[in-house]
């Protein structure tokens, strides 16, 4: 898959700017120039030079090492929620279409409710009832995305348990446990890493705006909509401090959208041979 990835266009640069965003980020504590939350107000709001690449905020603090800081949030976050709504949906789903009519009609009751109600309402009244934080925002984004990734889950486990391959393991003796593992799981998984990774820059997008309005990360720890909010009110004397963060938003959900193109591309060429 990796190497169809690159052979893709849009694959080569998505894959190539999510790895440069995420060794970044994964190097963000050995390579940053200063410790990101601590304030030199003797310091504040100096333009981008040598001493401060990217300049400093309203408290001094060196806006590169904060980015590289926020973005462990931001990036990490989003592939906290993905995984999740993935893993959720995926178990989930699939029990529905291997179990018992009943079961499979509770479930998809449930699924429904969910997904009547609109995200933001879901991911709001569960931030309602947990209270602001990074964490409780992760648990909000999760349980307003799993519902519709068992659904694709559950349309796609359903085919694959009534393919030929499937039927012809039977046929021969194989153990359903294995069945599953090797014919309906792969199966299932596909699309649902294509939805993950075209849904990842949301991800990120949301974990910022939820961020920005105060309801996720808390000060001091950066996060990339948290030095946005932080930000807005110095953009007419200090612009740098909206446009760093701003920037990293945008490029993560440039290479989100390219690289789940490019795995949608292939992963439909590969339906269709």
């Amino acid at each position: 898959m990796s190497a169809a990835v690159l052979r893709h266009r849009s694959g080569r640069w998505g894959l190539g700017l999510a790895l440069l965003i995420t060794g970044l980020a994964l190097a963000g504590p050995m390579i940053a120039p200063h410790p990101p939350n601590l304030p030199d107000y003797g310091a504040a709001l100096l333009s981008p030079g040598p001493a401060h690449l990217l300049g400093t905020d309203a408290t001094g603090r060196d806006q590169l090492s904060r980015l590289l800081d926020g973005a462990r949030r931001s990036l990490g976050g989003a592939l906290i929620v993905a995984f999740t709504v993935t893993l959720v949906g995926l178990t989930i789903g699939t029990l529905a279409a291997l179990s018992a009519r009943w079961l499979d009609a509770a479930l998809m009751r449930v699924v429904d409710v969910v997904m009547a109600l609109p995200g933001l309402i879901v991911a709001f009244a569960v931030l309602g009832l947990l209270g602001p934080g990074y964490i409780n925002l992760l648990i909000a984004l999760a349980a307003a995305d799993w519902a519709y990734k068992a659904r694709i889950a559950r349309a796609c486990a359903f085919d694959a348990v009534r393919s030929p391959a499937a039927k012809v393991a039977r046929h021969l003796g194989v153990p359903e446990w294995r069945v599953v593992l090797h014919h309906v799981l792969p199966v299932v998984f596909r699309p649902l890493l294509v939805l993950a990774t075209l849904g990842l820059g949301g991800q990120i997008a949301t974990i910022s705006a939820f961020s920005f309005l105060g309801l996720g990360v808390q000060v001091p720890h950066a996060e990339w909509g948290a030095m946005l909010a932080e930000s807005r009110f110095y953009f007419t004397i200090a612009p740098w401090l909206l446009l760093a963060p701003a920037g990293c938003i945008f490029a993560s959900v440039v290479a989100s959208n390219l690289l789940g193109e490019a795995l949608r591309d292939l992963a439909t060429a590969e339906t269709r041979s």
